[in-house]
């Protein structure tokens, strides 16, 4: 299939699998700041739920985690924005930031759990034999939280990138005052071709990687400190 190995496309499915559970709770986990903090805008909208239909972004939740994964590099995604309304938040400059950190800081939530998971099977599997039954569970069990707890802090820190429609925009805009906010709200007009250019077109081109560096440096050490490696 495409010269792709039967193990090398169970890997790719269980990744869009993670990546695709992992955003859905990064939405909720928006949304129901947003509601805590005084705004039920998406909660009014459907989006305070565990239906994925209610956030996947037909390209950023799934055509482009399943790119990345078939290019064999860094896999990450984005869903679409969960609304709400500023104006109705109880302190607005402040909550707004609040609910944009709600959804990386999910995923840190999601890793931390996975890292736990991690070193609790693996100190458990330390006195089983090679090639038992046990053995085997135990061994697909770690490179199934491996991939959650790294999934998951690629999906952080690339959520903080301060580009629209991540969510590091919503941190930086309410810091913004007069011209330099709107100008930041023309830029959201051209963040997905931005955003796409980033990704493919300057590393093809230019032969540079910068988002492909911040993740290395950021998710790619993390892992490794959280899961003792």
């Amino acid at each position: 299939m495409l010269g792709f190995s039967l193990s090398r496309i169970l890997s790719i499915a269980l990744s869009v699998a993670i990546v695709l559970v992992a955003t859905v709770l990064h939405e909720v986990a928006h949304a129901a700041a947003a509601n805590a903090l005084g705004d039920p805008t998406a909660k009014e909208q459907g989006r305070l739920t565990l239906n994925p239909l209610a956030h996947l972004h037909p390209v950023g939740s799934v055509l482009l985690p399943l790119l990345m994964a078939l290019a064999g590099g860094p896999i990450f995604a984005f869903a679409k924005p969960v609304p709400y309304d500023p104006r109705r938040l109880r302190h607005p400059v402040r909550d707004e930031v609040l609910v944009a950190l709600a959804g990386p800081a999910c995923n840190l939530v999601q890793a931390l759990v996975g890292a736990v998971l991690f070193r609790a099977v693996y100190a458990g599997a330390m006195g089983l034999t090679t090639g038992d039954a046990a053995a085997n569970v135990a061994i697909t069990a770690l490179q199934v939280l491996y991939t959650y707890v790294y999934l998951n802090l690629m999906l952080m820190f690339f959520n903080l990138i301060p580009l629209p429609p991540l969510d590091g925009s919503s941190i930086v805009s309410p810091l913004l005052k007069g011209e330099a906010r709107r100008w930041y709200y023309v830029v959201q007009h051209y963040s997905l071709p931005v955003l796409m250019a980033l990704l493919y077109v300057v590393p093809t081109v230019l032969h540079m990687d910068p988002v492909g560096w911040y993740l290395d440096a950021t998710a790619g050490n993390l892992v490794d400190v959280l899961l003792g490696m």
